[in-house]
């Protein structure tokens, strides 16, 4: 074994594991079975760093309530899983496009080519976070797969010196990324089945971790009630019929009712429940305006009963 083979001198998501040497030798299906297994380790080793992401959260929507923006820092792999993950927020919740930011390693062209040596840049980094103009309300998550990513890690340093909350998202232990983070997420995938390919089992916990991230800040903020995605623009015809199929759910509604509720509100789900409710459009837009855009709380301010079983 060499020094450069070594898993001592490389981050543990690039070492060998011994198990799938043969891995090209074997049958197709035991190939994928074991891959397959391989991702639901993945997954399974998000657990024990489930406190750490609460206690992320829990920090981050301060900021975001008081108007910050949701900023990704990444290069290659984790830079374009940190896009998607940003990417679905305005469809899915609501969430204001101009409020996320990206901060990719060697532009956005690097979503679909490689830009050589643009990871290995700190100074691009902290140049990126002062050219995004980030400021003290906003929240920046760094994933890196190593923790060792000197783009990342430049991103993060400037973040925090600027006033940002941080987050550091990693597969590896005591990575160099963590040390300029205020709220460290550790999740030990160890080796890949093909080393070093990091878009396995390391970018599908990065990619779960984003998951819970954003949908429990998104949570947090409002954004879902009853379990349901009600701040869910609804901009095409498939999209308006699953609002009125909500609003019936949600209200106990006829569809006639939930569609003319849905007209009178531009298609917007929870002004339109409240109107369902018996408020006037005017009235719902006052209470969930006056209720930071919380469902729960504008039944409340409103006088109301809700229509469902639960408020």
């Amino acid at each position: 074994m060499t020094s450069s083979d070594s898993p001592v001198s490389l981050p543990a998501t690039e070492a060998a594991d011994p198990v799938f040497e043969s891995l090209d030798s074997w049958p197709v299906a035991a190939q994928l079975g074991a891959l397959w297994q391989s991702q639901l380790a993945a997954v399974a080793a998000i657990g024990p760093a489930l406190p750490s992401l609460a206690l992320a959260v829990e920090a981050a929507l301060p900021r975001l309530q008081a108007g910050g923006s949701l900023v990704y820092a990444g290069a290659g792999s984790s830079a374009r899983l940190g896009t998607q993950d940003g990417a679905e927020l305005e469809p899915t919740f609501d969430w204001p496009a101009e409020r996320v930011v990206y901060l990719i390693a060697g532009g956005p062209q690097a979503l679909t080519r490689a830009v050589e040596n643009a990871e290995d840049d700190r100074a691009a980094g902290q140049d990126a976070v002062r050219a995004a103009g980030i400021r003290s309300q906003d929240v920046v998550i760094g994933v890196a797969a190593s923790g060792r990513t000197p783009f990342t890690i430049g991103c993060l340093e400037e973040a925090r010196r600027l006033g940002a909350l941080t987050i550091g998202v990693v597969n590896s232990p005591a990575a160099p990324l963590l040390e300029v983070t205020d709220h460290p997420v550790t999740v030990l995938t160890g080796s890949e089945p093909v080393a070093g390919s990091t878009r396995m089992k390391a970018g599908t916990a990065q990619k779960v971790v984003l998951n819970l991230l954003s949908t429990a800040l998104m949570t947090g903020l409002g954004r879902v009630w009853r379990g349901r995605m009600v701040d869910m623009r609804a901009r095409n015809e498939k999209l308006r019929q699953r609002a009125i199929r909500m609003v019936c759910v949600l209200t106990g509604c006829a569809e006639d009712v939930a569609s003319d509720a849905l007209g009178q509100t531009d298609y917007r789900i929870k002004p339109a429940i409240l109107v369902v409710s018996g408020l006037t459009p005017a009235r719902a837009a006052a209470c969930l305006e006056e209720a930071g855009g919380r469902l729960r709380e504008a039944f409340t301010i409103s006088g109301v009963a809700s229509r469902s079983r639960e408020t």
